[in-house]
Protein backbone atom coordinates (compact mmCIF):
# COMPACT_ATOMS: atom_id res chain seq x y z
CA UNK A 1 0.00 0.00 0.00
CA UNK A 2 1.49 3.31 -1.10
CA UNK A 3 0.27 6.51 0.55
CA UNK A 4 1.01 9.99 -0.74
CA UNK A 5 0.55 13.06 1.48
CA UNK A 6 -0.09 16.25 -0.50
CA UNK A 7 -1.90 19.56 -0.26
CA UNK A 8 -5.63 19.28 -0.87
CA UNK A 9 -7.29 20.34 -4.10
CA UNK A 10 -10.85 21.47 -4.65
CA UNK A 11 -11.43 18.14 -6.46
CA UNK A 12 -10.87 16.42 -3.08
CA UNK A 13 -13.98 18.04 -1.58
CA UNK A 14 -16.29 15.03 -1.89
CA UNK A 15 -13.74 12.69 -0.28
CA UNK A 16 -13.22 15.14 2.61
CA UNK A 17 -16.99 15.52 2.97
CA UNK A 18 -17.36 11.72 3.22
CA UNK A 19 -14.63 11.58 5.88
CA UNK A 20 -16.35 14.35 7.83
CA UNK A 21 -19.68 12.51 7.73
CA UNK A 22 -18.48 8.95 8.31
CA UNK A 23 -15.46 9.38 10.56
CA UNK A 24 -16.19 12.59 12.43
CA UNK A 25 -19.98 12.61 12.52
CA UNK A 26 -20.23 16.09 10.98
CA UNK A 27 -23.12 16.15 8.55
CA UNK A 28 -22.76 19.37 6.56
CA UNK A 29 -23.95 19.79 2.96
CA UNK A 30 -21.45 18.80 0.26
CA UNK A 31 -21.98 22.08 -1.60
CA UNK A 32 -21.22 24.08 1.55
CA UNK A 33 -18.21 21.88 2.34
CA UNK A 34 -16.85 22.50 -1.16
CA UNK A 35 -17.36 26.24 -0.74
CA UNK A 36 -15.55 26.23 2.63
CA UNK A 37 -12.66 24.15 1.26
CA UNK A 38 -12.33 26.52 -1.70
CA UNK A 39 -12.06 29.47 0.69
CA UNK A 40 -9.59 27.68 2.97
CA UNK A 41 -7.38 26.65 0.06
CA UNK A 42 -6.91 30.31 -0.87
CA UNK A 43 -5.93 31.30 2.69
CA UNK A 44 -2.29 31.90 3.61
CA UNK A 45 -3.15 30.97 7.23
CA UNK A 46 -4.59 27.51 6.55
CA UNK A 47 -3.50 24.27 4.98
CA UNK A 48 -5.37 21.09 4.24
CA UNK A 49 -3.22 18.05 3.62
CA UNK A 50 -4.68 14.81 2.31
CA UNK A 51 -3.51 11.20 2.35
CA UNK A 52 -4.09 9.51 -1.01
CA UNK A 53 -4.12 5.77 -1.71
CA UNK A 54 -4.99 4.42 -5.18
CA UNK A 55 -6.21 7.87 -6.30
CA UNK A 56 -8.62 8.07 -3.35
CA UNK A 57 -8.36 10.48 -0.43
CA UNK A 58 -8.35 8.30 2.70
CA UNK A 59 -7.48 10.95 5.26
CA UNK A 60 -6.94 14.66 5.82
CA UNK A 61 -5.72 17.21 8.32
CA UNK A 62 -6.77 20.87 8.40
CA UNK A 63 -4.33 23.17 10.22
CA UNK A 64 -4.49 26.93 10.65
CA UNK A 65 -2.76 29.81 12.40
CA UNK A 66 -3.55 30.30 16.07
CA UNK A 67 -2.30 33.73 17.08
CA UNK A 68 -2.79 35.01 20.59
CA UNK A 69 -1.68 38.13 22.43
CA UNK A 70 -0.40 36.07 25.36
CA UNK A 71 1.53 33.34 23.54
CA UNK A 72 3.98 32.89 20.69
CA UNK A 73 2.34 31.92 17.39
CA UNK A 74 0.94 28.40 17.24
CA UNK A 75 -0.87 26.34 14.65
CA UNK A 76 -4.21 24.73 15.42
CA UNK A 77 -5.41 21.37 14.12
CA UNK A 78 -9.00 22.05 13.12
CA UNK A 79 -9.75 18.53 11.97
CA UNK A 80 -8.01 15.25 11.25
CA UNK A 81 -9.70 12.12 9.96
CA UNK A 82 -8.66 8.79 8.47
CA UNK A 83 -11.03 6.34 6.79
CA UNK A 84 -11.80 3.47 9.17
CA UNK A 85 -10.36 0.71 6.96
CA UNK A 86 -7.04 2.62 6.69
CA UNK A 87 -6.54 3.30 10.39
CA UNK A 88 -3.52 1.90 12.25
CA UNK A 89 -1.33 2.07 9.15
CA UNK A 90 0.58 5.26 9.99
CA UNK A 91 -1.60 7.58 7.92
CA UNK A 92 -2.74 9.76 10.82
CA UNK A 93 0.85 10.06 12.04
CA UNK A 94 2.01 10.99 8.51
CA UNK A 95 -0.69 13.67 8.29
CA UNK A 96 0.36 15.10 11.66
CA UNK A 97 4.01 15.06 10.58
CA UNK A 98 3.13 16.99 7.42
CA UNK A 99 1.18 19.52 9.50
CA UNK A 100 4.15 19.81 11.88
CA UNK A 101 6.52 20.42 8.96
CA UNK A 102 4.33 23.30 7.78
CA UNK A 103 4.13 24.70 11.34
CA UNK A 104 7.94 24.63 11.64
CA UNK A 105 8.33 26.21 8.20
CA UNK A 106 5.97 28.98 9.33
CA UNK A 107 8.04 29.45 12.52
CA UNK A 108 5.20 28.44 14.85
CA UNK A 109 6.15 27.60 18.44
CA UNK A 110 4.00 24.46 18.38
CA UNK A 111 0.67 22.89 17.49
CA UNK A 112 -2.57 22.86 19.46
CA UNK A 113 -5.21 20.14 19.15
CA UNK A 114 -8.67 20.25 20.71
CA UNK A 115 -10.30 16.83 20.90
CA UNK A 116 -13.73 15.86 22.18
CA UNK A 117 -13.79 14.55 25.76
CA UNK A 118 -15.16 11.15 24.73
CA UNK A 119 -12.57 10.49 22.00
CA UNK A 120 -10.19 8.54 24.23
CA UNK A 121 -8.73 6.53 21.32
CA UNK A 122 -7.82 9.79 19.56
CA UNK A 123 -6.28 11.15 22.79
CA UNK A 124 -4.09 8.04 23.07
CA UNK A 125 -3.02 8.46 19.43
CA UNK A 126 -2.08 12.13 19.95
CA UNK A 127 -0.07 11.27 23.05
CA UNK A 128 1.81 8.56 21.12
CA UNK A 129 2.64 11.26 18.55
CA UNK A 130 4.19 13.46 21.24
CA UNK A 131 1.27 15.71 22.18
CA UNK A 132 0.49 16.35 25.82
CA UNK A 133 -1.91 18.26 28.03
CA UNK A 134 -4.77 17.73 30.41
CA UNK A 135 -6.63 21.05 30.16
CA UNK A 136 -10.39 20.55 30.30
CA UNK A 137 -12.58 23.07 28.51
CA UNK A 138 -16.20 23.80 27.86
CA UNK A 139 -16.78 24.99 24.31
CA UNK A 140 -19.63 27.44 23.94
CA UNK A 141 -21.11 28.86 20.73
CA UNK A 142 -23.56 31.42 19.58
CA UNK A 143 -24.81 30.64 16.09
CA UNK A 144 -26.29 33.41 13.95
Amino acid sequence: MSICIREARISDSKFIWVLNCQEMGYVYPLEDTTERINSILSSENDRIFVAVCDNTVVGYVHICSYDLIFSPPLKNIMGIAVCQQYKRRGIGRSLLEKAEQWAIQEKAAGIRIISGATRSEAHEFYRKCGYSGDKLQINLRKIF
